[in-house]
């Protein structure tokens, strides 16, 4: 329960939140103090030194505070509330839920997925900034490891028949097995992977001695595999057991970039980057500090140890914190000297390596802006294109770039019904249906059409029918790279080495391949359902038996009647008719 005050007298000398709000009632500003009375007290003092200070109680209007029985327990409350309400004074992470997170599901027999929406269910790592990478280690243990994907357990599906699952739904392991399997992608992500190597060679010994050579073999591979991701993704720096985070950060006007370099058994095991505004007039040790509280204040691995390039206020009051959040002692550190101090360096100038990069980015979307007359910076760009052969297939494709950087959750594809050849009809269809859901899916900053001036007085149309003629749209004619503007005869030609128009090549070519990759999907899902299923003779075990014998359909065209008849469960017949189908 919050009380609501108006200056500090009434305050209690104990700790707990203040929550700072302006006239129209709004918070602007949250805090934490181990005494509320002495704190808040000097926010009234006459002469404010701090610039921040000042800008803040210049909006000042009333106060509420709530009391905790601890400054940890007020350290968590401030995170909590700052996530929550995201004031206008405080510093803050930025943009976190962009993030993609893996989620080891809390089911009977738990799956892997990948998410950007965390509950109270389930078993989450991350985030990860990388989102190709994450997808492609996602796939990697699923087949390693043979754990379940299907939403349903409602039967064995493709997966069991071509021994990529256990089949739990088919009873082919038990609870305690498969959540033995599931313990070691948790070590996995925890980067214990000379554990899980040290346990699979026990298993593959033990298996051997008891003449299990199948199930040998299996362990085998699996350590083979791992051992080779080991050595191929992960850098050595230390013969060092401890668990590790690196974080440095690198400060541009009122943003800053923070950089956390995850160390575990002494290998670097990746890098991410984030964002934090609020952060004009703070010192290093207040972002620091902010971004401690907020990062692993939200479902995070908590290391042994964090190491910083410079010392941080209230250090203990975090190190108690965060060893409530492990479980054991965790230690807050400035290395003076080897290794560990050149990690910190090397985290550091990952991270002014980065605002310089978000710095030209920004430069590329202030100068398309001057190029295109805008009214605003197009911080979010949509791209749009359509793919089909003949009419057939046709597909839609929208692309999404937030900040000149693509962002892939905001993509979409679209099945196209409009009867074809005709991509002026093709691309009205898609935009219309794009432009519907402008509730649920925000407008664009700037739309761009692949096409010249045909194309974009058809998508004005669209724009004009929906009432949505205030957003910014652009044709981008690809031959001689020609910017085509609504009520406009000459096209606007940006200089070939801008970045502005690097940028608008980067959304039309996006576009086209996100189009032409969903158009040549559903093809190949065709030619999959038109070919084998059509064969006399060839049911769904002999289909399956065959693409996994020969990988493709274009293999199994290639194949001799012997080699179709060696195909287990083949018989001659069979063959043969496989062979005349496509001869």
């Amino acid at each position: 329960m919050s009380l609501k005050v108006k200056s500090p007298e009434n305050l209690p000398k104990k700790p707990g939140v203040y929550i700072m709000k302006n006239a129209d009632d709004e918070i602007i500003y949250i805090g934490k103090a181990k005494n509320l009375y002495n704190r808040v007290k000097s926010y009234f003092r006459e002469k404010l030194d701090r610039p921040k200070t000042q800008i803040l109680m210049s909006h000042f209007h009333s106060l509420e505070y709530i009391l905790t029985n601890s400054e940890k327990e007020a350290l968590i409350l401030e995170a909590n509330l700052i996530k929550k309400h995201r004031p206008r004074y405080n510093i803050q992470l930025k943009d976190d839920k962009r993030y993609p997170y893996v989620k080891i599901t809390d089911e009977k027999f738990p799956r892997i997925v990948i998410t950007r929406n965390i509950t109270k269910n389930g078993v989450y790592y991350g985030p990860f900034t990388d989102v190709g990478s994450v997808k492609s280690t996602v796939k990697f243990l699923k087949a390693l490891f043979k754990i379940r994907t299907c939403r349903n357990m409602d039967g064995p599906c493709l997966n069991s028949q071509i021994d990529l699952c256990y089949a739990p739904c088919k009873g082919n392991i038990t609870q305690e097995e498969y959540g033995e399997i599931i313990n070691k992608i948790d070590l996995f992500f925890q980067g214990k992977y000379s554990v899980i190597v040290k346990n699979l060679k026990k298993e593959m010994n033990d298996a051997a001695s008891k003449q299990e050579y199948e199930k040998a073999a299996v362990l085998r591979d699996q350590i083979n595999s791992i051992e080779e991701i080991m050595e191929k993704q992960f850098v050595d720096l230390v013969d060092d057991d401890l668990d590790q985070d690196v974080i440095a950060i690198a400060q541009e006007k009122d943003e800053i970039v923070v950089i956390i370099m995850p160390i575990r058994n002494g290998k670097i095991i990746g890098r991410d980057d984030f964002l934090m505004s609020g952060s004009e007039y703070d010192s290093t040790s207040e972002i620091l500090f902010a971004f401690i509280q907020q990062y692993y204040g939200y479902n995070r691995h908590v290391p042994k140890q964090i190491l910083l390039a410079e010392n941080i206020d209230e250090k203990n009051l975090l190190e108690e914190w965060l060893s409530d959040l492990r479980g054991n002692k965790v230690h807050i550190k400035v290395p003076q000297k080897g290794v560990k101090l050149r990690l910190v360096k090397m985290a550091q100038k990952n991270a002014e390596i980065i605002k310089h990069q978000k710095k030209k980015l920004e430069n590329s979307l202030i100068e398309l802006k001057k190029y295109l007359k805008l009214e605003k910076v197009p911080y979010v760009i949509e791209g749009y294109d359509i793919s089909n052969i003949s009419g057939k297939f046709a597909v839609g494709s929208k692309v999404s770039f937030k900040d000149a950087k693509p962002n892939k959750s905001k993509y979409k594809r679209f099945k196209i019904e409009t009867p074809g050849p005709n991509d002026f009809a093709m691309m009205k269809e898609l935009l219309t249906r794009r432009l519907k859901l402008i509730e649920s899916d925000p407008e664009p900053d700037l739309i761009v059409i692949d096409g010249g001036k045909g194309q974009l007085g058809m998508a004005c149309e669209v724009l004009d029918e929906l009432d949505l003629t205030h957003i910014p749209i652009i044709g981008l004619a690809k031959e001689f790279e020609e910017i085509y503007l609504p009520n406009s005869k000459m096209p606007v030609i940006i200089p070939k080495n801008n970045k502005a128009l690097h940028l608008l090549q980067q959304v039309r070519d996006e576009s086209h391949r996100f189009a032409i990759t969903y158009h040549r999907k559903l093809r190949s899902n065709n030619i999959n359902q038109s070919s084998l299923d059509d064969i006399k003779g060839i049911g769904k075990k002999r289909k399956i038996n065959l693409l996994k014998e020969f990988g493709s359909i274009e293999n199994i065209k290639n194949a001799s009647v012997d080699e179709l008849k060696n195909v287990d469960a083949m018989s001659q017949n069979a063959a043969q008719n496989v062979f005349d189908y496509f001869h």
